[in-house]
């Protein structure tokens, strides 16, 4: 059962996210909050696999509770999915940064966001596809001086390649469809390449790749 946290300060949107996903069989919403603090608050005690987070929130945002989530140890299993109402939010590339595992905008199918959920409880990466390459043109248009390219020494060529294809969006199937290996190869390289470069997962992993400059929105 993947268990569910709403945190949105609008109480319509969280009992349409409540509406839908409680009638999955597999995923349960555990609970809902208006507030930032209040999100943290109920991360923390429920501990939840998804946490679906609104930014824009009194009494601390959700950047500012996306950072205390991800900063939390005792919190390293539980994905948050920015949810905003605006694509190119000001404030998506920051909570990207600060560890969000995925971003959504409120308007998305129904279907999608279920499957988003799915997704993200699952550790994969989650970025809608109408606004990844903006969001992430944002990103290296503002690299961090400690994110510059030798920061990929550790990487062998092949998982260079690898880590490239992961940024462009492409799942293990594609990856290993690209460069002639199996699906359970790709998903093995990916893994040694979180573990090598310290990454929380597969969207890390893309802004890693943007903001050391092993890829440039322009490529693609």
């Amino acid at each position: 059962m993947i268990r569910v946290v709403l945190a949105d300060d609008q109480q319509l949107v969280r009992a349409g996210f409540r509406a839908l996903l409680d009638h999955e069989s597999d995923i349960e919403v555990v609970g809902e909050a208006s507030t930032g603090r209040e999100a943290l608050e109920l991360v923390r005690h429920e501990h939840p696999d998804v946490v679906l987070m609104d930014i824009r929130m009194p009494d601390g945002d959700g950047l500012w509770a996306t950072d205390r989530i991800v900063a939390d140890a005792a919190l390293n299993d539980v994905h948050v999915v920015i949810v905003t109402t605006f694509e190119l939010d000001e404030y998506v590339s920051e909570a990207i940064r600060a560890g969000a595992s995925g971003f959504l905008v409120k308007h998305t199918e129904p279907v999608e966001l279920i499957r988003s959920v799915r997704v993200a409880a699952a550790g994969d990466a989650l970025l809608s596809p109408g606004v990844t390459k903006r969001l992430l043109s944002r990103l290296a248009a503002t690299p961090r001086p400690e994110l510059t390219a030798s920061v990929l020494e550790p990487l062998t060529e092949r998982e260079r390649e690898v880590l490239a294809l992961v940024a462009e969006g492409l799942s293990n199937a594609e990856i290993g469809a690209r460069l002639f290996m199996s699906p359970l190869t790709a998903k093995t390289h990916v893994s040694r390449i979180i573990a090598k470069l310290g990454a929380r997962d597969r969207v890390h992993l893309v802004v890693i790749a943007y903001e050391s400059g092993l890829v440039s929105p322009a490529g693609f």
